[in-house]
């Protein structure tokens, strides 16, 4: 998880937020309707609310907003009662709004309630058996008696009690993570996120909000008023949980690394490195080298792009640019600052305590409303600065014949996008994809990575965010004509390059790509191998996106590479993970440069170990995949 995502999930991921609604049993006269199937999240019905004001102002309301919460429970019951809604994540989302309605309205008994449902639709151990563990100790703190000290004692007897007659060896990092969010969260930070994000959305679209928004903010409010109190016993109690079981967990990866050297029989492969941007410095005597190019400003080889000597780039528009690496010039922070917060949000993640973890967590408790949102832009700005040169030696680790190919999308790090998204603009981003896989043809490429994905959701969300459309639905009508271009164009250039193997990261969003409508994680090719993230242990991240064409699992946790200028740090998602198995695919391609995609992929397939406790998952092993190559 970025570190900016980790900031946003702070009022987003509620210890509250989890499980199912249950309603009195009743014998109809007559069978109930047949629901209606949801195959994707484009079957889901949209809905549309009106507010008065600015949203931060609606916030802290009192009749509007209870208005708001009775709109949106009877909504979801509705939603829920009439449409057939098989995806976990979709009812994860359906019923962590409604326990969050039933806490706000101090129905304690029927937020508790809720507990054993969402279990029911948790396949992650980990999640399954944290789910609803701060929520018991709350609803217990809020019935007791006694003064505030008792009840501080009531909540954090209740959690220790809990919590600790739970596997820590599965629990840790959710333990962790909880604890990290909880030492952050604040609630000039909830305002000011609700300014930098809503305000000017709900002024765009003159009062109106989509579901989406409206979930969110009936979030941000019990997070606020309700959760937020608590929090510091939280991290007290998973503090001293943490400190008192200091075993460090089992590294499965390093027993299995395939490490090749100049010794080997092997040939040069060109990896791509599709993402954000990347610093070649690091990466000398591993690079792609045109040698049709020169550095003089003019395109001499004729191929549309100029100084293409290492790889090309587009900028936001999807114009090719000569900037291998993303500019940081609009950074308003300190550079080596920013890049410390970022350390210290891996670190607060992974319950590190280091002197970046105790700087940051005292910078964002001292932030004022209108400081968030450029201190969450530079976390941003600072994502796409560095995420491609991290990937990048990810993929070329212990690989001496690797030679990395930049080709660098640009990826809006504001709040409100700058661009509005049209069909013009959709038309350029699937030409950029056509033009940009004609040049790894022409390059020799034979890996590319690719850490990034994009959804038709996000684009309903840019366009609520611009002011385009009347309602939810219309977005949603906008929405899917623009991404069917967009993916169409990426589909069709992945196919146009059967001899190239493309590594997708899953996602982060701890979801099914498929019924999301990811791209290009969700596409089912013959030459796309999807990859999901595990802990150093061998099981699934808490973060990681899934689906029936994730094929194989690797490293997504705490891994260390390269950031621009050189230096080392350690990042944590699926865009981790999936450079893991370009890696490997290199190598395998290296050793024996005759295997097609698919061989590649089988090669990857064969050599992966059943998960634990989820045998039908596989988790790549490199040393076996090689031994299989070599056999």
């Amino acid at each position: 998880m970025t570190a900016r995502n980790l900031l946003v999930a702070l009022c987003l991921t509620s210890a509250l937020a989890a499980p199912g609604w249950a309603q009195s049993p009743s014998t109809p006269s007559a069978p109930p309707p047949a629901k209606k199937p949801v195959k994707s999240v484009d079957d889901l019905p949209r809905h549309t609310y009106q507010i008065p004001g600015k949203a931060s102002e609606f916030l802290n309301s009192d009749a509007p907003f209870k208005e708001l919460l009775a709109k949106v429970k009877a909504d979801t019951l509705a939603d829920l009662a009439a449409y057939d809604i098989s995806d976990k994540a979709t009812l994860q989302g359906y019923y962590g709004s409604l326990q969050m309605i039933a806490v706000f309205e101090g129905r304690w008994d029927d937020a508790l309630g809720y507990i054993e449902q969402i279990k029911a639709v948790e396949a992650k151990e980990s999640k399954k058996l944290m789910v609803g563990q701060s929520l018991r100790a709350l609803a217990a703190a809020t019935k007791a008696t006694g003064d505030q000290t008792a009840k501080d004692k009531v909540f954090k007897d209740t959690l220790r009690a809990n919590v600790s007659a739970l596997p820590w060896d599965l629990v840790r990092d959710d333990v962790s993570a909880a604890k990290a969010r909880a030492e952050m969260v604040s609630a000039e930070m909830i305002n000011g996120m609700v300014q930098g994000q809503v305000d000017p959305v709900v002024e765009q679209q003159k009062g109106q909000i989509s579901g989406d928004i409206a979930r969110q903010l009936i979030a941000m409010r019990v997070t606020r008023d309700i959760q937020m109190p608590s929090q510091h016993l939280v991290a007290e109690v998973y503090g001293a949980m943490i400190a008192a079981n200091t075993a460090e967990k089992k590294d499965i990866w390093t027993p299995r690394q395939a490490t090749l050297t100049d010794k080997d029989h092997a040939s040069p492969v060109v990896i791509c490195i599709w993402d954000s941007g990347v610093d070649i410095k690091p990466f000398a005597g591993q690079l792609y080298v045109n040698p049709k190019e020169q550095p003089n400003g003019k395109d001499d080889d004729g191929n549309g792009f100029v100084d293409d000597i290492n790889g090309i780039a587009f900028d936001l528009e999807n114009k090719p640019t000569t900037d291998l690496l993303h500019p940081i010039k609009d950074l308003r922070g300190d550079l080596s600052l920013v890049e410390s917060h970022t350390k210290g949000m891996s670190d607060l993640q992974a319950s590190i305590n280091t002197p970046e973890a105790e700087a940051l967590r005292k910078y964002v408790t001292g932030l004022k409303a209108d400081q968030v949102k450029p201190f969450m832009e530079d976390l941003s700005l600072y994502g796409n600065y560095s995420h491609g040169t991290h990937v990048a030696g990810i993929a070329a680790a212990g690989n001496p014949f690797a030679r990395l190919l930049p080709c660098r999308l640009t990826f809006d790090f504001r709040e409100i996008p700058l661009l509005t998204p049209n069909e013009e603009l959709s038309k350029a981003t699937a030409k950029m994809y056509m033009d940009s896989v004609a040049y790894m043809k022409a390059a020799g490429v034979r890996v590319v990575n690719m850490s990034w994905g994009n959804s038709k959701a996000e684009m309903e969300h840019a366009l609520e965010q611009k002011g385009v459309g009347k309602s939810a639905a219309e977005r949603a009508e906008i929405a899917r004509k623009l991404f069917a271009i967009e993916r169409d164009g990426l589909e069709a250039a992945i196919k146009s390059a059967p001899g190239i193997l493309f590594v997708a990261a899953a996602g982060n969003s701890d979801n099914d790509n498929q019924f999301a409508d990811v791209i290009p994680s969700g596409f089912t090719l013959p030459n796309l191998l999807t990859v999901g993230a595990v802990d150093q242990t061998g099981k699934p991240t808490g973060f990681t996106t899934f689906g029936k064409n994730v094929k194989v699992y690797a490293n997504g946790f705490e891994v260390e590479s390269y950031v621009p200028g050189g230096k080392r740090l350690k990042y944590s998602g699926t865009s981790m993970a999936s450079p893991n198995i370009t890696n490997l695919a290199a190598k395998l391609i290296a050793l024996k440069p005759s295997l097609t995609p698919e061989q590649t992929i089988d090669l990857i397939v064969k050599g992966s170990d059943p998960m634990e406790g989820r045998s039908e998952l596989l988790v790549a092993n490199p040393k076996a995949s090689v031994g299989l190559a070599t056999k």
